[in-house]
């Protein structure tokens, strides 16, 4: 059983990392990383809602009438986002304005609905908090690398420190969407390479 669960985790770090692997959550992961703390600001924010609605859904499989079931996922999905969304409020209010419109889209993100359906919905408690937290962890590091990436080249910081000397002249173009395209793309290309070694 620990193996299992173990494996559940692992899966979201490496062979399911959510942007490179199963491609899914582009649309925050290419708006929101114009900085490391905004990639992980709405990483470990999608990563809260992800563990906290796998839970409940799995708890609920019995329950929930299968015509039913995504109007339900996404009921308690959407819960779990307001919670999310009165916290960054309440506590990080900066990072709850930088990261704006996709706070709330959580609801509609392919990687927490999908879990949701394909896993959560299957399994029991601990696989399915496993699996949420595995696949959230590995959203929030590519996230986090990505935004690291695109900050440092783009401004020559990383969380608003300065990483090069007074003579580095930032490339503009990678805190704007053509930057997060190109290095997302690098990216992918990077794992593809490391997945075939």
């Amino acid at each position: 059983m620990a193996k299992t669960i173990a494996q559940e985790f692992k899966k979201g770090l490496w062979d399911e990392i959510p942007p490179f692997r199963l491609v899914l959550g582009l649309c925050p992961t290419l708006a929101v990383t114009t900085s490391a703390e905004n990639g992980i600001g709405m990483g470990l924010a999608t990563t809260f809602v992800l563990v906290c609605s796998n839970m409940l859904v799995s708890v609920l499989r019995g329950i929930i009438p299968s015509k039913i079931r995504v109007p339900c996922f996404i009921i308690i999905i959407a819960t779990f986002v307001i919670m999310v969304e009165l916290l960054m409020q309440a506590f990080t209010y900066g990072l709850f304005l930088n990261l704006g419109i996709f706070i709330p889209l959580i609801v509609v993100n392919c990687i927490v609905l999908g879990r949701a359906e394909a896993f959560a919905s299957k399994n029991k408690f601990l696989p399915s908090l496993a699996d949420g937290l595995g696949i959230g962890v590995g959203y929030t590091l590519s996230l986090g690398v990505l935004g690291s990436i695109r900050e440092s080249l783009g401004s020559g910081t990383i969380f608003g420190n300065a990483v090069f000397g007074p003579n580095f002249q930032p490339f503009e173009f990678m805190v704007q969407a053509p930057g997060a395209f190109m290095a997302l793309g690098l990216l992918l290309c990077i794992m593809n390479i490391l997945g075939k070694k």
